[in-house]
């Protein structure tokens, strides 16, 4: 049982990209998750990565940019250095579990799922 679990919901800032890395397979994208309100609101951007079957199955070609999402997993910090020397830091997520809420559109239509 893991403690670090988090559960965000937004919306996706692109498409997601699958990749295959050695054995396994990746699909990266990214989650635009609001924050406070009024005058203090403000956006969050959380980097996702969904492995293995998940991410070779129906579901990724769902998740287009605009799609409104959930997304559970565990979460971590990065640090980097950026190309302009300066620290950098960007949040991350190991993707368990993503579901759709609503269309891209919000017009209400199902989404079959294979």
């Amino acid at each position: 049982m893991s403690l670090n679990v988090c559960t965000f919901s937004g919306r996706l800032g692109k498409d997601a990209v699958v990749k295959k890395i050695t054995d396994n397979t990746v699909a990266n994208f990214s989650v635009a998750v609001d924050v406070g309100y009024g005058d203090m609101k403000d956006t969050l951007w959380l980097n996702c990565a969904l492995w293995g079957k998940r991410s070779e199955g129906g579901l990724v070609k769902y998740l287009i940019k605009g799609q409104l999402v959930g997304v559970s997993g565990n979460i971590s910090l990065r640090k980097y250095q950026g190309e302009d020397g300066v620290e950098k830091s960007s949040l991350e997520m190991r993707v368990s579990d993503v579901q759709l809420l609503g269309s891209k559109q919000d017009d209400n239509t199902d989404i079959p799922f294979e």
